[in-house]
């Protein structure tokens, strides 16, 4: 190759990052449980395209940090905040903490989330009540706080799962919460648009993120893979760009829907 070749290759690819990196205008995106998996790759690829990201946390202080420092080497801009979104006004402090450091709240991605799988009939109370929580209750947290704190013509992106649609033995109480996620996602969304905000559900297949390997033994993370159209599980860089899109103005069209990320799962 010569160096004319070459030096024209560079610039095409200068001119490609710069795209990609202005797509989001310096938007400030909150992301919560974004210290690991899923969410950790959202906030890094929501910095490499210009926004600036509040990496959410509930206990992994540490692990948090490690993101923000990844998208500070990268020329990016993020801190790192503690809440619980499963406690009402440790969301409110959330909020306004990010408004205080940044002026403003324009994305709000709502990844936080945990699961339990049993049988129905051996779900004991706490494993119900934990789920709904973090899953439910932390999502209506942060929307309610979104309802009166987040920037005119914003975007929501909550997280729903694959599992819904799947009605698989184990994931009862889980999809349960799910559910529910999607119903305030379509209701919320009628709720906000006067205020140009469109909110929309990402529903990710298998992901092989910790949440969903912990527990599984190989041949039933194999046999779960295999049943998507790409034979393989999806990977968290795979949810993440569909986030960026949704953040950003491209989208705005886009409100009240549930996104299947599966790979022709279902």
């Amino acid at each position: 190759m010569s160096q004319d070749q070459i030096a024209a290759q560079n610039l095409h690819e200068l001119y490609k990052r710069l795209s990609i990196m202005s797509t989001l205008n310096n938007k400030v995106i909150l992301v919560t449980g974004a210290s690991r998996g899923i969410g950790a790759e959202i906030a890094k690829q929501l910095a490499a395209a210009g926004a600036k990201v509040i990496v959410n946390y509930a206990g992994g202080k540490d692990a948090a940090d490690k993101v923000v420092f990844a998208i500070k080497e990268q020329g990016g801009d993020a801190i790192a905040l503690q809440a619980d979104v499963s406690k009402a006004e440790e969301v409110a402090t959330l909020f306004d903490n990010t408004i205080s450091h940044y002026g403003k709240v324009d994305v709000l991605v709502n990844n936080a989330g945990i699961m339990i799988t049993k049988l129905i009939k051996d779900t004991t109370d706490e494993d119900f009540t934990r789920q709904f929580d973090v899953n439910v209750k932390g999502t209506f947290n942060t929307l309610r706080e979104a309802a009166t704190k987040l920037a005119d013509n914003g975007s929501i992106i909550n997280f729903s799962s694959t599992t819904t649609k799947l009605l698989m033995p184990t994931y009862g109480t889980y999809v349960a919460t799910k559910g529910a996620v999607e119903q305030l996602t379509r209701v919320f969304a009628k709720e906000v648009g006067a205020r140009g905000i469109n909110v929309n559900a990402i529903l990710p297949g298998p992901t092989d993120t910790e949440l969903f390997t912990k527990g599984k033994s190989q041949e039933v993370i194999d046999r779960l893979a295999s049943l998507n159209a790409f034979n393989r599980l999806g990977e968290p860089a795979d949810i993440a760009k569909i986030v960026v899109f949704l953040a950003s103005d491209d989208a705005k069209w886009i409100s009240g829907q549930t996104i299947g990320a599966n790979g022709a799962m279902a």
